[in-house]
């Protein structure tokens, strides 16, 4: 009987280079608060943000992409030749066809690498790394670029008090190759599609084309719902990754979740009974919630301020519309 070749990689891979681009704007929480009638003591008080990052009307998805991927491929000391495949997390890319990862392969001058995006909003990133770590040791890429993105303030309401004060323009990317010892964990990831409403937005395009007067489709969330969903059943899905990878909360060095919400963090960390000396992530304060783009930009705040280098273990858990999540202990680039 014939049989077929497989191919076979490397046993281990990491995270070679890291690379973000923000946008180029700070937005405050005054700057927002008269459309929702809200205030600036309140978002920080319900959410911990104090500025949000936007970016220009003429940038787009594939230009933050761009710029943070062009980083990561130098920092990992590659050329975008090298590179084999570009996954592209995004919810907020305009088109249905084509997708955005060809796109900015080819701005890149990584051409022919195979290109795909993903659609898991706040857990892209983490279901990236998964298939990235699972390329390079199948034998089927030797360097994928893995890109969160998201220029939400595209397809907010001002006048929307659930979601759109909360949101930010960013993106985030990594660069997963071979590695001599361990450096990203067995990922954890699911959904839960019965929660599916809870992060939506308001209408189809097809009602938008069919029903007369259907408004623009913009974001919205059950916040409450939200809440207690991503603060009492992702500890758990935290703990698993953290188990699968063969340690205990006692080994880890960083927690870096999606930014979401400073209270969901500060229950996260109460919930899954991490340590004093586990640095947590909080670029939300600064950054707002990028979606796709929050764990990366989180990364490269801990290590551009200090609080954490290159080695240290982390543990990343994304979690959002879907309702998804996907979770992973990685070695920190």
């Amino acid at each position: 009987m014939t049989t077929l070749n497989v191919r076979r990689g490397p046993e281990y891979t990491r995270i070679l280079g890291l690379g973000v681009a923000r946008g180029e704007n700070a937005v405050p929480n005054d700057d927002l608060i008269e459309p929702i009638n809200s205030s600036d003591e309140w978002i920080r008080k319900m959410t911990g943000i104090v500025t949000r990052v936007r970016a220009n009307k003429d940038t787009s998805v594939i230009d933050l992409s761009e710029r943070a991927s062009r980083d990561a491929i130098a920092k990992a000391g590659l050329e975008a030749t090298d590179i084999d495949a570009v996954i592209l997390s995004t919810i907020s890319y305009p088109h249905i066809t084509p997708g955005g990862a060809p796109v900015l392969a080819d701005r890149l001058g990584a051409t022919p690498a195979a290109a795909f995006d993903i659609s898991a909003a706040c857990a892209g990133y983490c279901y990236g790394i998964g298939q990235a770590d699972a390329l390079v040791r199948s034998g089927n890429a030797r360097n994928v670029l893995v890109v969160g993105a998201e220029k939400l303030s595209d397809w907010v309401d001002p006048a929307d008090r659930s979601i759109s004060y909360l949101l930010g323009d960013a993106a985030g990317a990594v660069v997963v190759g071979a590695s001599d010892t361990p450096g990203i964990g067995p990922t954890i990831w699911g959904s839960d599609g019965a929660g599916a409403e809870l992060i939506h937005q308001t209408s189809s395009w097809l009602d938008v084309r069919d029903v007369p007067g259907t408004p623009f489709p913009t974001l919205r969330q059950e916040g409450p719902s939200v809440f207690k969903w991503a603060s009492f059943k992702m500890p758990k899905i935290a703990l698993e990754a953290i188990e699968a990878a063969g340690l205990t909360p006692d080994d880890i060095d960083v927690f870096i979740p999606h930014q979401a919400n400073v209270r969901i963090i500060d229950q996260m960390v109460k919930q899954i009974g991490l340590p004093k000396k586990v640095v947590v992530a909080k670029d939300i304060v600064d950054s707002g919630n990028t979606s796709a783009a929050s764990i990366p930009l989180a990364t490269e705040r801990v290590l551009r301020d200090g609080d954490a280098r290159s080695g240290d273990l982390a543990l990343q858990i994304g979690f959002g519309a879907g309702l998804v999540y996907g979770a992973q202990v990685i070695a920190l680039p």
